[in-house]
């Protein structure tokens, strides 16, 4: 038995897990982000709930370990922020801890458990609050030791022109420090940021956007077809570098079914390869996905034996 968390910025989550089809309960708590010791103390009750001795402790975060120096670049829980967190909560828990970024961990439940499944390169991706995304190949995550593969939504590479007819995009800062990010441009926040320079300003959510844009609005047509032009280009090269066969898609922009069939039909019109079905689809794993990735990587270390179907 292990014991799982997805920590984010505002949430803890956490659970046991004896295998993929024995999850425990999930328990929320608030995320300690000042304050290194009431953090590990937060873990630490989630584990001294079971009567059971973990063999290990496994942990999706929002944030990268640095492959060379271990440290956490995570500037949204300051706590752990430049800390070697795997050593340093090894020794507040006392028991083994593996760490791996929360869109990893996404990209590998898929790969293992959900829409992934029985492909060889599986590339999922995250559209919601940011832009991100993880690499699991033959059922092993790429990024396993730490590091940032599958971060494709930094770096300055967003088109400049966009849309038909074309329109000139501004390059949006993004929080990485650079300009032009597509973290900065088809997060949900960059959905608006479009929506708000292609019509004069006007202020609407993500949300709104795309429910005015299935009712048929032309102004949520017009930042649709813009904000897909923007993003399936980069994720077709993506694919292409790759050789994903599979991408699947999670984040809060992902429950729009039509958008992810949307973004589907630009990208495969792009790609190299040729694909009669779809290729980027909307994650399988609706509910904790992070978590179960986490899973996936503690039942791996304590010893179990997990393979995609």
């Amino acid at each position: 038995m292990i014991i799982g968390f997805d920590i984010g910025g505002t949430t803890i989550k956490g659970a046991a897990v004896s295998s993929l089809d024995a999850v425990g309960p999930v328990r929320r708590l608030p995320t300690p982000g000042n304050d290194f010791e009431a953090f590990a103390a937060a873990l630490r009750s989630v584990i001294a709930e079971n009567e059971t001795k973990p063999n290990c402790v496994a942990i999706a975060i929002a944030g990268v370990i640095d492959p060379d120096s271990r440290r956490a670049i995570c500037a949204n829980i300051p706590c752990v922020h430049g800390r070697t967190i795997e050593a340093d909560l090894e020794k507040a828990l006392g028991l083994p801890v593996v760490i791996a970024n929360d869109a990893d961990c996404f990209a590998l439940a898929e790969a293992v458990a959900g829409a992934g499944r029985g492909h060889p390169i599986v590339f999922g991706t995250i559209l919601g609050t940011g832009v991100g995304g993880g690499l699991v190949a033959r059922g092993k995550l790429i990024n396993a030791s730490g590091g940032f593969a599958g971060e494709w939504g930094h770096g300055p590479v967003a088109a400049m022109l966009a849309g038909d007819p074309p329109v000139a995009i501004p390059r949006l800062r993004c929080g990485c420090g650079l300009e032009g990010c597509l973290d900065a441009t088809v997060s949900a926040r960059g959905m608006e940021r479009l929506h708000a320079h292609l019509h004069n300003g006007a202020v609407l959510t993500a949300e709104a956007i795309l429910a005015a844009w299935q009712a048929g609005d032309t102004d949520a047509t017009r930042t649709i077809g813009v904000f897909v032009d923007i993003l399936a280009s980069p994720l077709a090269m993506v694919v292409n570098v790759t050789g994903a066969t599979i991408v699947p898609v999670g984040g809060g922009l992902s429950n729009s079914e039509a958008l992810v069939a949307e973004v589907d039909r630009a990208v495969r019109a792009r790609v190299l390869r040729r694909f009669e079905r779809p290729l980027v689809v909307r994650g399988a794993c609706r509910i904790e996905p992070g978590l179960i990735g986490a899973a996936i990587l503690g039942l791996e270390r304590a010893g179990h034996a997990l393979r995609t179907a």
